[in-house]
């Protein structure tokens, strides 16, 4: 069982995961990569727009509500809405690949200890996942409390329990990030062993 992200004495970030929770961050990753995956370009598209990323064409808000979640809106007005997807969208989406990607690559070079190099990226994966996942179970302020007493039965009370325990790595990735915001001052942070 993990212990959440922790910073050593030689200020690493390191993660530990025994084999089925870095299964399961594996899994998120790619998952995640799937929902984002920008649309191919077409050979038909205006050569300028294919080279910085425009999209060409109508387009709107994604059908899948985890994807309209993790590519929202932009704007109120839908023609506003529309010009901005058209220049960003892709821009966004390859962001989202590109943290992912590297969460995958960090857990595959590591063993039981995932040496973190870049906590934006993790950041990144963990809030794109925990956004699809809430959105799937329609997580609230106000429900919160009745999805965490689901019978194991229920097919949301797995995801739930998931969802519960990324929110627990992105929280403890910030505070290892920013330890006063946790009363810690930089001389006494917590830190986990260092040894590789």
């Amino acid at each position: 069982m993990t212990y959440g992200f922790q910073r050593t004495a030689t200020g690493r970030v390191v993660l530990r995961v025994d084999d089925v929770e870095r299964g399961l961050l594996m899994s998120v990753a790619r998952q995640v990569m799937d929902l984002v995956q920008p649309a191919e370009v077409s050979p038909d598209q205006d050569p300028l727009a294919a080279q910085v990323g425009w999209v060409d064409g109508d387009v709107g808000i994604s059908d899948d509500p985890a994807v309209a979640r993790l590519l929202p809106d932009a704007y109120d007005d839908p023609d506003d809405a529309r010009d901005f997807r058209r220049f960003t969208e892709n821009d966004l989406r390859q962001s989202k690949m590109q943290h992912a990607m590297t969460v995958q690559e960090e857990i595959e070079r590591s063993g039981e200890k995932v040496s973190v190099t870049s906590t934006d990226s993790w950041l990144g994966l963990l809030n794109d996942a925990r956004i699809a996942i809430g959105t799937r179970i329609q997580i609230s302020e106000d429900n919160h409390g009745e999805l965490a007493e689901l019978p194991d039965d229920d097919p949301r009370s797995g995801l739930f329990h998931f969802y519960d325990w990324l929110t627990f790595l992105q929280e403890s990735l910030v505070r290892c990030m920013t330890p006063a915001l946790y009363g810690f001052s930089d001389d006494n942070v917590p830190v986990a062993e260092d040894e590789e």
